[in-house]
Parts: C-alpha cells; structure tokens; sequence
C-alpha cells in the first residue's frame, strides 16, 4: 500500500531522458500505487491543451495508462501549468485538485500544494500569478494564436532566468530567502486548516521539516525537482519516504 508524489517535473522536447525517466516511472511503480499525486510543474510550460507537442501527447499517454490500470491520478497546477484545462485532463484521465487541498492518506489528513503560494517575500512573483490566474486574463491569452502564446511563454521563462540571476548576482542569501517559502505562511496554512501535515514542492529544495505550532508537531514535506534526478515521495501507512529516481 504505498501512495505517490511527485512535482516540479519541467518535462520538455529539450530533455528527452528526464521524460524517459518519466515515462519509466509510470510504466513501473505508478502502475501499482493506491494513488499518484502530481503536484504541479509537471511540464516546463504549458500555453494551453491545443498544444500539439510530441512531449505533451507522450506525457498523456503515459498518465492514461495508469489511470486506466486503476490507479487514481491527481494533479494540481504549478506555476509553469497553470493554463492545463479539462481538455488535457480527460485525454489522460486526471482529476484537477484545487490549490490547496485536502485528502486523506491512510486515515490521516494532509494539505497538498503547488508551494508558490507560501513564497509570499517574492512580492513581484505574487503579482504575476495574481494577474495570471485571473480569468479575464487567461480567456484572453488563450484566445491568441498558438505561435504567440508560445512566443509569450519563451520569454517569461527568460525574463524569469534574468530576474533569478540578478537576485543571486546581487545578494544570494535574499535570494534564498525570496525564493523559499516564508515561515508565517507555512505556519498561517497549517493554522488555518487545523491539519498537521503539509506536502508541497515549487521550490526544489526537497527535505522533510518536522516543527511545532502551539503544541501540535506538524510535518512540511518539499518534493524534489527532475532537472538531473526524479523524485517521489512514498506514503506508506507505517510513514514516509522521500527518494531519489536515478
């Protein structure tokens, strides 16, 4: 009995082995999972579900096959899928969760997040994704050709590289801290919910954090990227692991 997350994948045409590694994945241990969590960034980028894009069919194809095994796939967008819609998720058989959420594993409750949301010290990434998820703005964007929105895309992934390496350029330790989640909104989502564990990745910085809110022992699990190695966390009922996919 064994529950599976995964996140932060980036799949893209420019890393072919990292979608092997993916697709290996799914075709071994997901395919004998009580469940498989994808939380977010499963792709580098995601313009929309008329994407015709060879690694975006393989991706589905892939999930498909476990879903259709039997094994429940759950998915929450990250900030580089946000625009994945029901016309992807029926063609692999996914179940869109909101962000946050709540389930149950094994008798016990867990929040489960992209993460972005609790990295409230990057007040300009904020903005974005507050103008980004709004519902005006996605119609319109996607309303564009695909050559445009992929063109968009491009360069906020470049806008983004320069913003990071001007922050690690200027000071490196505040850009550890802005780009790592912030403390009170970690414990603010653990308040609010009243549930001690809390799943997430977004920040690449995979590690199990056990620390106390009032008198309560809460647990924050940060899943791994794919950019050199795959990561998953195992929910067993006897605990948790996280690893690496070699």
């Amino acid at each position: 009995m064994t529950t599976l997350f995964i996140s932060d994948l980036h799949l893209d045409a420019e890393r072919p082995a990292v979608t092997e590694l993916f697709g290996a994945f799914m075709q071994g241990e997901a395919r004998r999972a009580d469940a498989l969590y994808i939380l977010g960034d499963l792709f580098e980028a995601w313009v929309g579900d008329d994407d015709p894009s060879e690694t975006g069919a393989y991706v589905a194809a892939r999930i498909r096959e476990v879903a259709d095994a039997g094994v429940p796939v759950f998915f929450i967008r990250g900030n580089r899928d946000f625009l994945l819609g029901d016309t992807f998720a029926r063609r692999a058989g996914i179940r869109i969760l909101p962000d946050p959420a709540v389930v149950m594993l094994y008798g016990k409750p867990a929040i489960l997040m992209h993460g972005d949301l609790l990295c409230t010290g990057d007040t300009a990434y904020q903005a974005f994704r507050a103008q980004t998820r709004n519902t005006a703005w996605q119609a319109q964007f996607l309303s564009q050709p695909l050559a445009a929105r992929l063109a968009f895309a491009a360069q906020a992934r470049a806008a983004s590289a320069a913003h990071q390496g001007g922050m690690k350029q200027d000071n490196q330790a505040s850009f550890e801290t802005l780009t790592d989640v912030t403390p009170s909104a970690v414990e603010a989502t653990l308040a609010q919910f009243g549930i001690d564990t809390l799943i997430h990745g977004h920040t690449h910085r995979p590690a199990l954090h056990d620390l106390t809110l009032g008198d309560r022992a809460c647990r924050r699990i940060v899943l791994g990227d794919w950019y050199e190695q795959g990561s998953v966390l195992r929910v067993e009922p006897s605990g948790m692991a996280l690893e690496k996919l070699l």
